[in-house]
């Protein structure tokens, strides 16, 4: 079975002499959309991998003549793996620039690789979609709701990777978790930015898995690890940027004891969260379903309004006295706050509501998830 992606009819998003640029961690269908667009376009294209050894050599030249001849005759340039080509922003504006009406379409995973490559060279000249594993949106392409409540626990406990996905028996999915994580994720991040301390880098990941949802300070886990202050927040960045993890910042307008300057951190995927602390039990079993939960509707939520175009600023909110909102989105100049719960409902915050009076809050738990997300 082949899961429909949100992405699959990639001809809306392309322009003449513009390109497009898909960005996503590893494994998540970048390659799979773009050779089913490619088996179904009319145009006449090339396909080409930035693995490929000579295709870096003339992307890279900034040769204008080797650039137009490689490309010249095309309706359509798609290159998979983008971000391991030097200069590859220079390259692909030769292209859009040098050749009327032509389409390019690029693919990373590495999204602080790739757009330093890209970003000054291609202003005004490209177009930039997010691909995320699996969405709970997505699925109910093929899924009706029932089917969808009934893949909950798999869902929370193995992610959404595609592959992971398709994989019907239990023991194969840890397998290829465990693969995912140890192969893709630390091996990508570690060459990356030739990082020394490849051991911290990893206590550090295991530290977030098992803090998912709480308020992390930079201070406390740079203690933890013996590390200093800068490293950490260098480490932190790395991940966020190499699609492991997303934080969240906290909200502070007008109380004195809201607290501010600790942000949340959560894992794209609570396969990987898990594949990293190697807990993959029944919900029955565990005492982090709260957390489980929370990394799960929190990265559904980025996801839904991702796909959705709902551009939002995002936070959580908590005081000193441990009065908390999981999440809040502003967006059209109000307040929308959302608890996380596995089963109850909660209310909210009496002094929030008093302070943001024009605030909606709802309570996200397993009988209404659904409403909130697809």
């Amino acid at each position: 079975m082949l899961f429909k992606r949100q992405y699959d009819n990639l001809t809306q998003f392309l322009s003449p002499n513009k390109v497009l640029v898909i960005y996503g961690p590893r494994r998540s269908g970048k390659t799979t959309i773009l050779k089913n667009f490619l088996a179904k376009t009319k145009l006449k294209y090339r396909l080409d991998s930035g693995d490929n050894i000579q295709l870096r050599q003339i992307l890279g030249s900034q040769d204008f003549s080797q650039i137009k001849n490689y490309a010249s005759g095309y309706e359509l340039i798609a290159i998979d793996e983008a971000q391991n080509i030097p200069n590859i922003g220079m390259g692909l504006k030769i292209i859009v620039d040098e050749i009327p009406g032509i389409k390019v379409i690029a693919t990373g995973s590495s999204s602080f690789d790739l757009a330093n490559k890209i970003g000054e060279p291609l202003t005004g000249r490209k177009r930039t979609i997010f691909l995320y594993p699996l969405s709970q949106m997505e699925l109910s392409l093929d899924l009706n709701r029932f089917d969808l409540n009934q893949k909950l626990e798999e869902f929370l406990i193995f992610g959404s990777y595609p592959e992971i996905a398709l994989l019907q028996d239990r023991n194969k999915k840890i397998t290829a978790l465990e693969e995912l994580v140890n192969s893709y994720l630390f091996r990508d991040i570690l060459a990356l930015d030739k990082i020394k301390k490849s051991k911290k880098l990893v206590d550090l990941v295991k530290l977030l898995a098992f803090q998912v949802g709480s308020e992390v300070s930079l201070n406390e886990l740079s203690t933890q690890l013996s590390l200093n202050v800068r490293t950490t927040e260098r480490y932190l960045d790395l991940l966020e940027k190499s699609f492991v993890i997303i934080s969240l910042g906290s909200f502070r307008r007008n109380l004195r004891n809201e607290i501010l300057g600790k942000r949340k951190y959560y894992f794209l995927d609570n396969g990987v969260r898990n594949g990293i602390i190697s807990q993959f039990n029944g919900l029955e079993n565990r005492d982090d379903v709260g957390a489980l939960w929370e990394n799960f509707i929190f990265t559904e939520m980025i996801k839904s309004a991702s796909y959705k175009e709902r551009y939002a600023n995002r936070y959580f909110w908590r005081t000193y006295d441990q009065k908390e909102i999981d999440f809040i989105e502003e967006r059209e100049g109000k307040l929308f706050a959302y608890e996380f719960k596995w089963n109850d409902k909660a209310k909210p915050p009496k002094e929030f509501l008093e302070t943001y009076p024009n605030t909606e809050f709802k309570t996200i738990n397993k009988e209404n998830y659904l409403d909130f997300i697809l």
